[in-house]
């Protein structure tokens, strides 16, 4: 069977092409704006890929086509799609139907977070020897790809609330059907897609609305947009997770003296503790993520105290404060934060961990659809504000005036609209010992490199 992938090069499909190869099938597939990790991974798979979105790719005539939700209606390929007698299923719609049907499904939802709680549970199932199959919006190091089919019964899903395909406005979780569903947080986010906050909520209790009655919703018990989702209706039990104690939370944390970047903290469940995890992540929101994967793990059968210990071995994911360097005293970190508030918890982790000497200077590609359309514009200056020095990517057709943030800001705050002019100004502003944290949900026109090449350069 061969099947064909329009915009593949996204983590979700790229994840699919890696399952659909798993399963015996040819795969090929086409994108544009093509960067690591995913066109790395499909490489290594043999993935043959086409650039662009032309009509010609679909001859020779493929057997199926799986539709991402990049595409839409007046592309090329997409009319000729449809003036064809070709089937064709979007991404979850495959997915749903040849690998989730009869598994054990654990998803993970959320605004923040799904990426690392869906690494973090997908890895203590299979440090328990459960090898269990995943898909998820990265790359696990302590795996090495982003997603696998893995052991029955187990299935580990990051559940994004994006919509499905242009032929499909529903959020693409609605099809997964977890058994065990976390709850991590609820923003307002993909402002492309969703009016408000209140139409995000309605598609939460949906996915709320599939989980059986015999399962299991693990939930921030901090979060009131949560809990205003699981009063619309909830039918399944729930457990509740917290940083600290509450009458909410079955699960929560104890933080350790002069522990102040909780890379080491005392787990609990109700009031009896269940061990101490010492791991190599930092930050508070990596504390949720943990205590969110010990929860469902819990529920799919480890033990607290076997999932500490698999969390201990945890490397961490690509693009999540990964460090990619380091050259005359300067660090320079890649993050995926795109949100303010990611970007915010992400720089206190970052602050935490190196102390109130180091400099950080944060640095943002505001590229999400929300960011492109200034939603966060006065929330993001409040973000950015525990950086000692903040550049700020601001393209010719951004389509919204930074001045707010940079005003926010005040002189730690610059711009530039040019990427090689961008790393040659860091370059020649950082100074050993500095952070320099770069934040996108994208490539970044490859400023990590091009920043790192310039800081050897420097004289």
């Amino acid at each position: 069977m061969h099947v064909h992938i329009l915009g593949i090069c996204g983590t979700f499909m790229g994840g699919i092409a890696a399952l659909a190869r798993a399963k015996g099938v040819r795969v090929t597939g086409s994108d544009r704006d093509v960067y690591p990790p995913m066109s790395t991974q499909l490489e290594s798979l043999g993935i043959a890929l086409t650039e662009g979105f032309g009509a010609a790719q679909l001859s020779p005539r493929p057997d199926l086509v799986i539709v991402g939700n990049v595409m839409t209606r007046g592309q090329p390929v997409i009319e000729a799609l449809l003036e064809s007698d070709l089937p064709y299923l979007s991404g979850p719609e495959w997915l749903a139907r040849e690998v989730l049907r009869d598994r054990w499904v654990l998803a993970v939802a959320g605004t923040h977070g799904k990426t690392t709680t869906a690494s973090l549970l997908a890895w203590i199932l299979d440090h328990a020897g459960l090898a269990p199959g995943f898909l998820i919006g990265g790359l696990p190091t302590n795996f090495g790809v982003s997603a696998r089919l893995g052991a029955p019964p187990f299935f580990v899903i990051e559940a994004d609330e994006y919509d499905t395909a242009f032929f499909d406005k529903r959020a693409k979780f609605v099809h997964y059907r977890p058994r065990t569903l976390a709850l991590n947080n609820l923003e307002y986010d993909h402002a492309d897609i969703y009016p408000d906050v209140a139409a995000i909520e309605r598609q939460f209790h949906h996915l709320v609305r599939t989980v059986p009655g015999s399962g299991r919703i693990i939930w921030n018990a901090t979060d009131s947009r949560l809990e205003e989702v699981l009063a619309m209706g909830c039918w399944t039990p729930r457990e509740g997770f917290a940083r600290e104690s509450r009458p909410e939370a079955l699960w929560s944390a104890r933080p350790l003296p002069h522990v102040q970047d909780f890379s080491r903290f005392e787990v609990l469940e109700g009031d009896v503790p269940r061990g101490t995890l010492d791991w190599s992540l930092i930050g508070a929101h990596n504390l949720d993520n943990a205590l969110a994967a010990l929860a469902a793990a819990r529920h799919a059968g480890v033990a607290p105290a076997n999932s500490l210990k698999a969390l201990a071995k945890f490397t961490g994911i690509a693009r999540r404060l990964q460090l990619r360097g380091e050259v005359r005293g300067v660090r320079v970190h890649d993050d995926f934060a795109h949100h303010p508030t990611a970007i915010a918890t992400t720089i206190d982790g970052l602050r935490r961990r190196v102390g109130g000497t180091a400099r950080i200077i944060a640095v943002l590609e505001p590229r999400s659809a929300t960011m492109r359309r200034g939603v966060h514009q006065h929330t993001l200056g409040p973000a950015l504000a525990a950086a000692d020095a903040v550049w700020l990517y601001t393209p010719p057709d951004l389509g919204w005036d930074t001045g707010t943030v940079l005003s926010a800001l005040g002189a730690r705050a610059h711009s530039s609209q040019d990427i090689d002019e961008l790393a040659r100004e860091l370059a020649r502003a950082a100074r050993p010992g500095d952070h320099v944290l770069i934040m996108s949900n994208g490539g970044f026109g490859g400023l990590h490199e091009k920043l790192l090449a310039a800081l050897r350069g420097r004289t």
